[in-house]
């Protein structure tokens, strides 16, 4: 490579430089995000030396939008570049802090030429993954959304009407997501009507938000529990608030519909993969557990240079921090959170579930491991396993995966 390009992109045009190995420019062009501006970005990159067996490396500081899936459509290694890295990068070109599009494209170039070995082309995952990708973070992101609609909703019953939370209250705190709870709570979102219902309307409730079996006990003991003799806001408060429990009802409504909605077609993009039987073939594993794990590591086999470079991409592989005398061995917080995120369910799945995973498990709490440290243990030793059965094309096997529990070792300290 004798050629780097920059591009500086914004919602209305996007600026691109061209430099050589000396870091000289050779072309600048501001162009915009619609086929002329492509055509246009791609007859540069020509004139100075493009081909599709030497092709130009392109960085910008985005992995999404239409010009970067044109750019890799067209077969151009794109490189998503950290905006705080350019930051950092920008300050050892100008101390007087000054920014221009023009400058910032010849500083993403200029990474390039100097650091490109430091940073990692986007990989090469095919139409399928992406979609699922899509998919799979979309409907992860509905999830935190209606965690987040439910918390907010909890937070303002707990400050008028407790009785709600008591009525549908298990064994830990009430979750408000379930039908149930959303269909009663719309007919009654004050205790001055939950003083009003009747044991049918409860049941006519439950049978709208699916419930089957139970319910006329069940909606005999949610009246009992909503007719609970309590403190009470004035009513005028009371009212207003129900309003507001209403509205924060309605989000978390569309939370939960957008989250089931978006998982079905997660499952059924993620079954038409090649990598479904290896991945699903992981115990702790199903559809949207699997399709949230091929999202964040996609289907280029050569993303990662070994199982050492996905396992510090997850997070689960612990950070070395050296100096002088002290060693301290840590969790890393920069990671891929998504990834994470999926790992934790996938650890705590295997956790309850009898097998050699469980097992793994118990060894390194038994070692000496919290709770926490041993879960993300075995996150780390499933995903090292996982890498290799993905570039191997093999499904899961427990016995290559733990050894035999006869022969396996005894002592916690060789886990």
């Amino acid at each position: 490579m004798n050629r780097y390009c920059g591009i500086d992109w914004a919602e209305g045009h996007h600026d691109v430089a061209v430099i050589d190995n000396e870091g000289t420019l050779i072309r600048k062009k501001r162009i915009n995000e619609d086929p002329a501006g492509l055509t246009e970005l791609l007859e540069l990159l020509a004139d100075v030396g493009d081909t599709d067996e030497d092709p130009i490396p392109v960085a910008i500081e985005t992995p999404r939008g239409l010009l970067v899936a044109a750019l890799r459509a067209a077969g151009r290694p794109v490189f998503a570049l950290n905006p705080t890295a350019v930051a950092r990068y920008r300050e050892r070109y100008s101390v007087a802090r000054a920014k221009s599009d023009h400058a910032d494209a010849m500083i993403l170039a200029n990474i390039l030429r100097v650091d490109s070995h430091l940073h990692r082309r986007l990989p090469a995952d095919t139409d399928l993954a992406q979609a699922v990708a899509v998919l799979a973070r979309a409907q992860q992101d509905a999830v935190w959304r209606r965690i987040r609609a439910g918390n907010e909703l909890r937070s303002l019953l707990r400050e008028y009407y407790p009785a709600m939370l008591n009525a549908f209250a298990a064994k830990s705190a009430t979750n408000l997501a379930r039908p149930e709870a959303r269909a009663v709570l719309a007919i009654a979102p004050t205790p001055a009507q939950a003083m009003k219902l009747t044991k049918a309307r409860v049941a006519a409730a439950l049978r709208r938000a699916g419930r089957r079996r139970g319910i006329d006990q069940l909606a005999g003991s949610i009246v009992e529990k909503l007719r609970t003799p309590g403190l009470r806001q004035p009513p005028l408060v009371e009212k207003a608030m129900g309003r507001q429990a209403l509205a924060l009802l309605a989000a978390l409504d569309a939370a939960c519909a957008g989250a089931d909605d978006l998982e079905q077609a997660s499952a059924e993009e993620f079954r038409k993969h090649p990598d479904h039987a290896v991945i699903t073939s992981f115990p702790g594993l199903a559809d949207l557990t699997g399709a949230r794990i091929l999202a964040e590591l996609g289907d280029d086999r050569s993303r990662f240079s070994d199982a050492r470079a996905l396992k510090a991409y997850a997070g689960s592989a612990p950070v070395t921090r050296a100096s002088g005398k002290t060693i301290a061995i840590t969790h890393r917080r920069i990671k891929n959170d998504r990834l994470a995120a999926v790992g934790w369910v996938w650890g705590t799945t295997l956790v309850v579930h009898t097998g050699p995973a469980q097992q793994h498990y118990r060894r390194r709490r038994l070692h000496g491991d919290a709770h926490a440290p041993a879960v993300r243990h075995l996150f780390n030793r499933m995903l090292g396993q996982l890498y290799h059965c993905l570039q191997t094309d093999q499904t899961y096997d427990a016995v290559k995966a733990f050894g035999n529990p006869e022969t396996a070792p005894q002592d916690p300290a060789a886990a």
